[in-house]
């Protein structure tokens, strides 16, 4: 069986510019960054995956100064490895009066399935950066109608906080498919967390266009185990149902925390076998068009 990892990134720093993967000293929601603070190239990738059975991917935009510079570098690794298929979700402010033209650049590339704009990364970051204020903002709705009419999708990031209003606002934009990144991040992991969470997941997993990652679990809980993160997976595959999950390895971030091995063989481990061709390849693989040479 062939697997699909569904959310990674990848960075060459003599290529493309990441402020904040060259900023020093300032530590991330997330924890320090330093480790990964160099390159992270397909070959890397490919040693950490594939031997638990990884044969294609999705890239992850990732906060280059350049979002178009970031996509251009993207396309010409998937077009060297012909035998690791990959598409790319890329950045675009759909708030953006000339959304339309991006859109149209972006679109000249291949492997272009998705856009993402972050709405909600951890509450202290998101304070300063003001953009929980997209699930009010009526040209963000506009820019999420946009792209869906173009048959591309939209990864969303955010917080549980912030699930109730963006639950309201993505009702009004039923055609555009929409995966939720980290499982809606929950940073609270006390048990009453825990529930709070399973309970206001809901405002997302009732939507029928709505798909859910499970991945970047570790950014909120460095030493987790599978016990720890297994009510996380629960609550996404009783929720979304197996038909509406995929795995994603959060790779290189998730990396300061684990190497592949304990990922693949937690999640292996949580995800009920029957549910592992689902949640490891066809959801990904129909979501974001992934086409296979024997296919």
């Amino acid at each position: 069986m062939r697997y699909i990892d569904a959310h990674h990134h990848l960075w060459d720093l003599n290529a493309v510019s990441y402020p904040w993967l060259e900023a020093k000293g300032v530590t991330r929601f997330f924890g320090d960054p330093s480790p990964i603070q160099r390159n992270y190239l397909i070959d890397e990738f490919k040693e950490d995956a594939a031997p638990f059975g990884f044969s294609g991917s999705v890239h992850i935009q990732v906060g280059a100064a350049d979002p178009w510079q970031e996509a251009k570098w993207v396309q010409q690794i998937a077009d060297a490895n012909p035998n690791w298929p990959m598409a790319q979700v890329v950045y675009c402010d759909l708030t953006d009066p000339d959304l339309a033209e991006h859109l149209d650049r972006f679109q000249t590339l291949s492997t272009v399935k998705g856009v993402r704009q972050i709405v909600g990364r951890a509450p202290g970051e998101d304070a300063q950066t003001g953009t929980n204020e997209l699930t009010k903002s009526a040209a963000f709705l506009e820019g999420l109608q946009a792209v869906g009419a173009r048959g591309l999708s939209f990864d969303l990031q955010l917080i549980p906080e912030l699930m109730p209003a963006m639950g309201e606002l993505l009702q009004d934009a039923p055609n555009t498919p929409v995966v939720l990144c980290h499982a809606g991040s929950p940073h609270e992991r006390s048990l009453s967390g825990l529930l709070e969470y399973d309970k206001t997941l809901r405002h997302l997993s009732r939507l029928p266009q709505v798909r859910c990652k499970l991945s970047g679990l570790g950014m909120f809980d460095h030493t987790w185990s599978a016990a720890t993160i297994r009510p996380i997976i629960d609550s996404c595959l009783n929720q979304f149902g197996a038909e509406r999950c995929m795995f994603g390895s959060n790779f290189p971030v998730d990396k300061l925390y684990s190497d592949y091995a304990k990922l693949a063989h937690s999640y292996f481990e949580i995800v009920p076998e029957r549910e592992h061709k689902s949640v490891f390849c066809d959801v990904a693989q129909g979501f974001y068009g992934l086409v296979f040479e024997d296919s």
